[in-house]
């Protein structure tokens, strides 16, 4: 049998959606994590970039393999019945957490960059999953396949914008001072796994989905590699902005000086990012909570945004900034043991 490639692209567009969400679309996520380390942070985004490949493609080929259907078949196979428990009740509230991330960000991006109130950001985010949600994992498929393409094609016009200013390479070879300077050690490991640990959610259900080793593997190749190339584009971008720390939406800032033009097409894009990967993890969530609660959807999906929408009033830089460190760390044990956990290739595997 050859490789789908229409279905592997599919997974791949899911993988790249579900992983870029608010923090990494508005570039907070990057700054935090790489940027703002200067060089060393782009030898760690190459660090993830590896990761991203091949961990993300043996995630989702494990579960097809074992034909799990959500997140808590993976990790009970990975960390045992007993902890793979408690881990997936971990998970519940961390997909919960990013969620409300995920909508913080939507309502950043309305009230810091249209001047339409967080409140209808935030109201208009959640309507627009609830209808993509009803439509299902097609749907999932539909928004992705749209937004993806955008997305990866506006990095590549920033970081080419990028590269004509004067002071470029100076900028990209910079290594600036920071106190806690240690983190750009870890950075890579934490920053992939709190990712991959957390797709799951998505990447589980959707390899189950395809049940095709050889589609999977190459989705997962092409889907680690669009990260890793977004990655670079974005860092090489922001390293030109004069204390990016300082801002909540730093793309943001970018386009409006470098490329005031289209800007207000990249804050449609921003956007169009940051829902991909709400519509991620309520998928995820509401596939999971299933398990547990025999709801209709509808009420499911509900529910969890009531949960989100309370936690989602907070700041949303500093949900960022406390969250997903604290998530990051959490999720190694996740990563470690899927790289740990043998995988036997399929004979005809190597056939495209």
């Amino acid at each position: 049998m050859r490789t789908n490639w229409g279905a592997a692209f599919q997974i791949a567009a899911v993988y790249v959606g579900t992983v870029v969400g608010a923090g990494f679309a508005t570039g907070r996520e990057i700054v935090e994590f790489f940027s703002r380390f200067g060089f060393i942070g782009l030898v760690g985004i190459l660090m993830s970039g590896y990761i991203f490949i091949f961990l993300g493609s043996k995630l989702m080929r494990i579960s097809a393999r074992i034909k799990a259907e959500s997140y808590q078949e993976l990790n009970e196979y990975l960390f045992g019945k007993l902890f793979g428990s408690a881990i997936n009740i971990l998970m519940l509230f961390m997909l919960l957490g990013v969620c409300a991330v995920m909508l913080s960000g939507a309502g950043a991006v309305f009230e810091e960059q249209i001047g339409i109130g967080k409140m209808t950001g935030l109201l208009i985010t959640i309507g627009l999953t609830i209808i993509t949600m009803i439509v299902g994992i097609r749907g999932l498929f539909a928004v992705n396949t749209f937004v993806v393409p955008m997305m990866i094609a506006f990095s590549f016009i920033l970081m080419i914008i990028s590269m004509k200013l004067p002071n470029f390479t100076e900028q990209v070879m910079f290594i600036p001072f920071a106190e806690d300077g240690w983190k750009a050690v870890v950075a890579p490991f934490s920053y992939t796994a709190l990712n991959l640990t957390l797709a799951q959610a998505v990447l589980v259900p959707v390899a189950s989905e395809i049940n095709d080793d050889r589609t999977i593997k190459w989705g997962g190749y092409l889907g680690g590699a669009a990260l890793t190339l977004i990655l670079i584009s974005s860092h090489l971008t922001l390293v030109m902005l004069p204390n990016i720390e300082a801002f909540d939406i730093p793309m943001a800032a970018i386009v409006k000086t470098l490329a005031s033009s289209i800007y207000w097409i990249f804050v449609f894009v921003i956007y169009g990012e940051i829902f991909t990967s709400v519509i991620g993890n309520v998928f995820g969530i509401e596939r999971q909570v299933k398990k547990y609660i025999s709801l209709p959807s509808i009420a499911t999906v509900s529910i969890i945004f009531v949960i989100c929408y309370f936690i989602s009033l907070i700041n949303y830089g500093t949900l960022l900034s406390y969250l997903y460190p604290i998530f990051g760390y959490v999720s190694l044990t996740f990563i470690i043991l899927l790289w740990m956990k043998p995988f036997a290739e399929d004979k005809n595997s190597n056939k495209v």
